[in-house]
């Protein structure tokens, strides 16, 4: 991690931020703490003291999460544009999760006070965080019941399905770069020895081929249909 040096430090990128006026972002951004981080460098420790709330102006970070036998678990990724760290600020607690920066990534942290004069001061940013916790609650709550209720190779296939849609369209299915088995097993709530004898029951299979640096969904439909073959037989 490295304190700002010569990286500019504007918040014109954030999503969230987007309906503030230039002034208004420029004046949030005066009062926010700018630092670059490195690939893999820790942003936030669950079990540290911060409640800051933090901006992604450049790179992506991944929120992750360790089950009490100390296997990773991923609950997102957050790119350029994003923010993260709001429940903290909020309520005051702990935080809920640990913070990595995937590539080298600049990040602006605004004080929990700072943040909730902000949304004060502008109700429409405050509606469009209730709206963001509201989904937040309903993919946990979708999670919550895959886990319970739908097997390691389901939900393995399901991950391959939300990858090729994040990076193609109907017409290319690639998930480029090819997906490490270590960061789909940690989606997808599994282990990286089921996600590979489930790629190479795929691949044996012609529904997924490995490209020189994607791997293609070479049948989606079919990959589909066995999400639902392998939750029918669990």
């Amino acid at each position: 991690m490295t304190a700002a040096s010569s990286f500019p430090q504007s918040l014109d990128g954030i999503d969230i931020l987007a309906k503030l006026s230039v002034d208004d972002r420029a004046a949030i951004a005066r009062r926010c703490h700018w630092r670059r981080f490195g690939a893999q460098d820790q942003i936030i420790d669950r079990d540290g003291g911060s409640r800051d709330v933090l901006f992604v102006t450049s790179g992506r970070v991944r929120i992750v999460n360790f089950s009490s036998n100390g296997r990773e678990v991923s609950l997102d990724d957050v790119p350029a544009g994003g923010f993260f760290g709001e429940l903290a600020a909020i309520d005051g607690a702990a935080r809920s999760a640990n913070v990595v920066a995937l590539e080298d990534t600049i990040i602006a942290s605004l004080v929990p006070s700072a943040f909730l004069a902000l949304l004060r001061e502008h109700p429409e940013l405050a509606l469009a965080i209730m709206r963001r916790l509201a989904g937040i609650i309903r993919q946990a709550n979708a999670r919550i019941m895959d886990l319970s209720t739908v097997g390691a190779q389901s939900r393995v296939c399901g991950e391959l399905l939300r990858l090729a849609r994040e990076d193609g369209d109907d017409e290319d299915w690639r998930i480029s770069p090819v997906p490490r088995h270590s960061d789909v097993a940690s989606r997808a709530s599994t282990t990286r020895e089921t996600v590979a004898r489930v790629l190479g029951e795929l691949t044996r299979h012609a529904v997924v081929k490995r490209e020189a640096d994607a791997l293609l969904i070479a049948d989606p439909e079919r990959l589909a249909a066995l999400v639902e073959h392998y939750h029918m037989a669990d």
